[in-house]
């Protein structure tokens, strides 16, 4: 939010230096991002200077050009070379002495430099009054009065007003600080407390009177619950025209672009008081009538924008007494009912609207407006008649016209200031100072916090209603804290600490060793958007529709679905990436799916893992044309379980129906990690040739295990292992987990470690369906040097339990 210190000045009186308004600022809770200075005329005139035109001839070598001398005070006269027509000896002028940058109504800046001009000196430019900043006149040159001094600075004669702009990072509880007097009040309380600062300036209203009754309009609120309040007066005879200086030179400051003086007024109310205004044409409301109701799901509107909107049943709108809309209350006018150059006759609405109706609108059309920003932290809804007030009192001013009506004020409830009850002692506790009773009333006092009773150590506040965000104690004391200071409160000279047990295991601790291991192998970490696109789970993968949770996103509506798996949003990153010439791709992302399941929402971790490409990047060293495998995934999955150091699981099909075919480590029921090929049908259904491979780990699952996983240490074996290998012919359906589980079950005292060493396939010699798999086994005691027998003894047991389990055949 942008902060005007002139414009602030229009309520307090304060000389400080604006570095110190900006700290108090900060200090109080309106934490100053950035502050800008600016000048009311772009540049402020430096380098201009009045001077006196003393000579003049027509140019030699131009027949448009004039050749001039000027006195600008300082010692001899400067020549000219001018192009305007009407420049003449003895006229006092604006000169723009070299060195001087000129801002140009349209163009691009540019500095004036010495030079010639058709081979005549100019040391200089006489300005005209665009060159200046000071209009759009081009015609000629800008004359000044005889009276004017020569060597007079511009910036002095056309009184350059300086300001600086705070960039205030507004938090969304401040709905007492959207605007100038709201910050002045902030403002004004701490210099009270901590100075000797007076109160706000409050614009004064008394004139406000009804002049007539010709222009009546009634208003009916249909929907008092998303407007509970709604004022309105009309005027007529007005003309819309170009505001005043000063209204242009305040909004301009802070960034509002400048319209007419209708719109203008609205606008300075809302930046100055925090109520956003509305001013319709009243003769283009049908019926003389304005009602505020919520008009039919999918009734078209167009919007000031020219943009044709559907409209939702909840949108509260603005219409006439035909039922039309005229403008989408709080958010956006309509392109029909709002003031135009031919206007004469307004009706102003001034109205409090519901803060979640106004943001859902305003979400829904994104139509973050200024207005919808306001209503939305909370607008405060007894300013409504004073803001009324102060705009027609404006607009009288400024546009002329009278009071046609009385002023309409639809207010069924009238929302009563909160009441919340305090403890002295908590205040102190809280801060972690010692204020007196006396500090605190004067504290409260100054923020227009009244103590309704007080008794002892206790009391009790009415809250005023621009501050919707304060009720609690907590949120009284809060306030006090503010103004008091936190700059004040002393830093205490111990440090107390206490011990905290953490959960077993730190979650964030290893996901970030998992995540190192992963970097470490090459593979980049992507953050997918937890939602997605429905249609992914209705062509290409079909989930059951009442697992699949929908969410109302106005922004992207093609993203209306929670995720239910994490695969489509790696497979996208999979596309965008090769649609760019990255081919060779190892992705990993950690993230959550959603699911509904028995009218219950399911939210589980996941970790993700994807390969796509070459194994290895292309290189004279290595085979760069070798594609990524199913086993190359396993590998990096298993290098994941180890670094977890969960062991123990078994290995068996997929089940998945993602997967074209893969396999998943478990634990009895309960899934580890699920990995394969992903379905090709999939693959083509996002638009990727080649194959991707995938592995989604049941990350809350794993770490529930970790919780039970204890480190050991033991002592490095200093006995030597032995090894022996198996040539094992069995069925192609066999897999290598079978025959590593049996020789684990076997010997699972002496054996260390199995390994499959090599496949053989030939049918010619192994037989129809037969491999054979060569298999090393390496075997270890710890207490003693193990013996060829002890060995031999083992290995029999386990080839007769592979022929047996397996029907394999031992090949010698």
């Amino acid at each position: 939010m942008k902060v005007s210190y002139n414009w602030l000045k229009d309520y307090l009186d304060i000389d400080l230096p604006w570095q110190e308004v900006s700290r108090i600022l900060t200090d109080i809770g309106l934490e100053v991002e950035g502050e800008d200075e600016t000048e009311s005329i772009q540049g402020g005139l430096r380098g201009f200077v009045v001077g006196e035109v003393t000579y003049r001839a027509q140019h030699p070598n131009a027949d448009r050009l004039s050749v001039t001398r000027v006195n600008i005070g300082d010692g001899d006269d400067l020549s000219i070379v001018c192009g305007a027509p009407n420049v003449a000896q003895g006229q006092k002028v604006v000169v723009a002495t070299v060195g001087t940058m000129i801002y140009p109504k349209e163009g691009d800046p540019f500095k004036i430099k010495k030079g010639k001009l058709r081979g005549e000196v100019s040391e200089g430019m006489i300005c005209a009054e665009d060159e200046l900043g000071l209009g759009d006149d081009h015609d000629g040159i800008m004359v000044l009065p005889e009276t004017v001094a020569v060597g007079t600075l511009a910036s002095d004669y056309f009184k350059v007003e300086k300001d600086v702009v705070f960039e205030i990072g507004l938090t969304p509880n401040r709905s007492d600080a959207t605007c100038h007097i709201g910050v002045a009040k902030d403002l004004a309380a701490y210099l009270k407390v901590n100075g000797d600062g007076q109160g706000v300036k409050m614009p004064d209203v008394s004139g406000f009177k009804v002049h007539n009754h010709d222009l009546p309009i009634e208003v009916v609120v249909e929907n008092t619950k998303a407007c509970p309040r709604y004022a309105g007066v009309s005027i007529k005879g007005v003309k819309v025209g170009e505001s005043p200086d000063w209204l242009k030179r305040h909004l301009s400051s802070i960034g509002v672009a400048v319209k007419n003086n209708i719109v203008d007024i609205t606008n300075f109310i809302l930046h100055e008081l925090g109520q956003p205004l509305h001013a319709f044409d009243a003769d283009e409301i049908a019926g003389n009538k304005v009602i505020v109701k919520n008009l039919a799901q999918g009734a078209k509107f167009t919007t000031l924008d020219e943009v044709e909107r559907e409209l939702s049943s909840e949108d509260l709108m603005i219409c006439d007494g035909d039922s039309k809309g005229m403008c989408i209350a709080g958010v956006f006018g309509g392109i029909k009912s709002g003031v135009k150059e031919s206007t004469t006759n307004i009706f102003l609405e001034s109205a409090h609207f519901n803060a979640v109706s106004i943001r859902r609108s305003a979400v829904r059309h994104n139509l973050r407006t200024d207005a919808s920003k306001c209503f939305e932290k909370g607008s405060d809804p007894n300013i409504s008649l004073y803001a009324l007030k102060r705009a027609a009192l404006l607009i009288q001013e400024l546009a002329g016209g009278e009071i046609a009506s009385d002023i309409v004020d639809i207010y069924p409830e009238e929302v009563q200031k909160a009441e919340v009850d305090v403890k002295f002692s908590h205040v102190n506790r809280l801060i972690g100072d010692e204020l007196t009773k006396e500090q605190v009333r004067e504290i409260l006092g100054a923020m227009e916090i009244d103590i309704l009773s007080e008794d002892g150590d206790d009391f009790r506040v009415a809250i005023p209603t621009n501050k919707v965000d304060v009720t609690r104690e907590a949120d009284v004391i809060e306030e006090v804290l503010r103004i008091y200071g936190l700059n004040r409160v002393a830093v205490p000279s111990r440090v107390k600490s206490a011990l905290v047990y953490g959960q077993h295991p730190d979650s964030f601790k290893v996901q970030n060793v998992i995540a190192d291991t992963l970097a470490a192998n090459g593979f980049n970490e992507i953050m997918g958007v937890s939602i997605t696109e429905s249609r992914f789970f209705k062509e290409i993968y079909p989930v059951d529709e009442a697992e699949l949770i929908y969410i109302n996103n106005t922004s992207n509506k093609h993203l209306d679905v929670m995720r239910p798996t994490m695969l489509f949003s790696g497979l996208k990153a999979i596309a965008h990436n090769k649609n760019r010439q990255n081919n060779d791709l190892k992705f990993f992302e950690f993230g959550r799916s959603y699911r509904k399941k028995d009218d219950k929402y399911v939210e589980r971790e996941h970790l993700s893992i994807l390969l796509s490409g070459r194994r290895h990047p292309e290189g004279w060293l290595a085979n760069d044309s070798e594609e990524v495998t199913f086993y190359n995934l396993k590998a990096f999955v298993e290098k994941v379980m180890a670094r977890l150091g969960l062991e123990g699981y078994q290995e068996s099909d997929a089940e998945n129906g993602m997967l074209a075919f893969g396999a998943k480590f478990h634990r009895g029921p309960q899934t580890l990690v699920e990995f394969g090929k992903v379905s090709s049908k999939i693959a083509k259904g996002m638009d990727i040739k080649g194959s991707v491979f995938y592995a989604e780990f049941a990350w809350d699952t794993i770490l529930k295990a970790l919780r039970k996983h204890k480190i050991e240490f033991s002592e490095l074996n200093k006995f030597p292992t032995m090894r022996r290998d198996l040539a094992l012919v069995v069925d192609k359906g066999v897999k290598f987990g079978d025959v590593k589980g049996i020789a684990f079950k076997n010997a699972k005292k002496l054996i260390r470690s199995v390994n499959l060493f090599d496949v053989f396939e030939d049918e010619s010699k192994l037989g129809e369906g037969k491999k054979s798999y060569a298999v090393s086994f390496v075997f270890e005691d710890n207490t003693k040097v193990l013996k060829g027998k002890e060995v031999d003894k083992v290995m029999s047991k386990m080839i007769a339990s592979y022929e047996k389990n397996l029907s394999a055949e031992i090949r010698k």
